[in-house]
């Protein structure tokens, strides 16, 4: 679980990540990353976007929480003061924690996140 001041909850932070980040798509999922220098000093926060496309709300819910477990392992690599947003694609649904840790990673390692790879691809992959 993400702590409270970690958690992307408003709209308005959904839409400015969105449209004003950078953002980078793999197979499964579309990352988004917006530095939001008015948050100066701020942890950065991570929001999720799974919609009804991915699966019934059950498999919604598996797919969060593994998103959830995994982002966690990545956010000292991230930026302070910055906002993420991890869209899942349908076919997140099908795919286990260590296969989404690995999409992650390429994911940040896109929008420019100082090498993720190297930081989440140890190991001690879990599904």
């Amino acid at each position: 679980m993400l702590a409270a001041d970690q958690r992307l909850r408003h709209t308005d932070a959904f839409r400015r990540t969105v449209r004003s980040g950078r953002r980078a798509g793999g197979h499964a999922l579309v990352v988004h990353l917006h530095v939001d220098h008015s948050l100066e000093g701020q942890p950065p926060k991570v929001g999720f976007v799974v919609s009804k496309g991915v699966g019934s709300a059950v498999v919604r819910n598996l797919v969060k929480r593994r998103l959830r477990h995994v982002v966690r392992e990545f956010l000292t690599d991230l930026p302070r003061s910055s906002e993420l947003v991890v869209r899942a694609q349908p076919v997140a649904a099908t795919m286990t924690s260590a296969e989404l840790r690995i999409e992650l990673a390429r994911c940040l390692q896109r929008v420019g996140v100082a090498d993720p790879v190297a930081a989440g691809s140890g190991s001690g992959a879990r599904s």
